[in-house]
């Protein structure tokens, strides 16, 4: 099997892969996969909206670790994603207005 040679349609085999890591809870895989897919097309916002869900998820799940490293990160992956897509994203805009993140 051969994978699709076009950056922009490998950018959504690769967000793929990473909404299969996703599923099966393999964050740090899914991760992965969604900074593939953003190299080949920064104009992916759904991939930046799954990372921030990643990061925000570790926060509640009190992986402290990964929460402190990724807590900011979620907010700026949210603030891209809603960059791309300004009517999508509601409940993000809002973590980001509560959590003082919006600008």
């Amino acid at each position: 099997m051969r994978l699709e040679i076009d950056p922009y349609d490998r950018s959504y085999i690769l967000y793929n892969i990473g909404l299969i890591h996703t599923s099966n809870g393999e964050h740090t895989k899914a991760l992965e996969y969604y900074f593939r897919a953003l190299e080949r097309n920064p104009f992916l916002p759904q991939a930046f909206n799954n990372m921030a869900v990643i990061c925000h998820y570790a926060i509640r799940q009190g992986d402290s670790e990964i929460a402190e490293a990724w807590f900011d990160q979620a907010a700026e992956y949210w603030k891209q994603a809603i960059a791309l897509t300004p009517g999508n994203y509601i409940e993000a805009q809002n973590w980001l207005k509560i959590t003082g993140r919006f600008e």
